[in-house]
């Protein structure tokens, strides 16, 4: 019977410990909003998150770690006119891509501001 005992205390101590990490389990990142610059995007996120950047077709693309909604807009690079859209690619991931009429390259880097983090993305054209 004792060892039952114990069992029945592992058992329980295991869900326990579960629902504790469950509850103070912080979700994925979020994007807060995204501002137009001078040749470039800032994003704000309410935490650091990963990027990975790719080049497809001309096209800029950043895939980021963190949930946000579906939004789109223009921008100038050089004077001309570039698009840019956010598409989610799942719960916990996001794709920004940046398109314009001539190939697009770009740099991005992010930092701590204001208590959120910023990632800010300067693009040229060829």
């Amino acid at each position: 019977m004792g060892w039952r005992f114990f069992a029945t205390l592992a058992i329980l101590g295991l869900l326990v410990g579960l629902m504790i990490g469950r509850l103070t389990e912080s979700g994925p990142a979020h994007l807060e909003r995204v501002e137009v610059l001078e040749d470039g995007l800032a994003l704000w996120f309410d935490r650091e998150v990963a990027v990975r950047g790719e080049r497809i077709d001309g096209a800029l693309v950043l895939h980021l770690d963190a949930g946000g909604k579906v939004e789109r807009g223009q921008l100038r690079v050089a004077g001309k006119v570039a698009n840019w859209r956010t598409v989610s690619e799942g719960k916990e991931a996001l794709r920004l891509e940046l398109v314009a009429a001539r190939p697009l390259h770009g740099t991005w880097r992010g930092a701590a501001a204001e208590g959120r983090w910023r990632l800010e993305i300067s693009l040229r054209s060829e």
